[in-house]
């Protein structure tokens, strides 16, 4: 009898011992599991964060770039609008120039028939050269640098054209900060995920560089 209470004893204790483990066990397998749904959170909050703060940044510079290709359109027509007079006004001192004529008249209805901003930048930058080569034409005219109506439209020309070169410095930069972004890993990812794509910098003719200037 003694030996069958030692017994029971001895079992009762390492029941209750087991007991006590498996309790402790699943104290830590609860803790550990909320510890991981925790982390779970605060990992997904912060690609959330990540996610949300980049396309943002995305959809600003974007923007940014549409607004300043706005400006440059603006001056572009500009200058576009004055090509015909000025035309017409070369034409009545030089009507034998017909080619230079053809050229530009080609390149403005081109320009106005651009839909892409590449389309246009490309349009544009032939219209540039064109309008060069008219400009080399005039030169051996000296009665038409005379003409007051062609010193007014020339005037006009040439401050349309630096504020075309202003507005295009200021749309490239827009576009070097948009393409930074889209660009840089890990932001890169996400911009192929959205659809952001690198943006088209507006390069100047080499026209442009060296276009002549009517002295009068």
């Amino acid at each position: 009898m003694g030996n069958c209470a030692w017994n029971a004893r001895i079992e009762t204790k390492a029941a209750l011992a087991r007991s006590e483990e498996k309790e402790v066990e699943d104290i830590m397998a609860k803790k550990g599991l909320w510890v991981g749904l925790g982390v779970a959170v605060v990992i997904a909050v912060l690609l959330y964060s990540f996610v949300k703060g980049t396309y943002n940044n995305f959809v600003t510079l974007d923007e940014a770039v549409k607004s300043a290709w706005g400006q440059v359109e603006n001056q572009l027509q500009r200058r576009a609008d004055l090509i015909p007079n000025l035309v017409e006004t070369v034409k009545g001192y030089a009507k034998q120039e017909r080619e230079v004529f053809i050229e530009v008249t080609n390149a403005r209805a081109k320009v106005g028939g651009a839909g892409t901003i590449p389309e246009k930048i490309q349009a544009n930058n032939e219209l540039t050269s064109a309008l060069s080569r008219l400009l080399v034409v005039v030169e051996n005219y000296p009665e038409l640098k005379s003409n007051q109506n062609f010193m007014k439209l020339q005037d006009e020309l040439a401050g349309t054209e630096n504020r075309i070169s202003v507005e295009r410095r200021r749309y490239n930069e827009a576009v070097q900060k948009y393409n930074v972004a889209v660009r840089s890993f890990p932001a890169n990812l996400l911009a192929g995920v959205f659809g952001f794509k690198p943006g088209i910098f507006f390069e100047a003719p080499e026209a442009a560089k060296t276009a002549p200037q009517v002295k009068f």
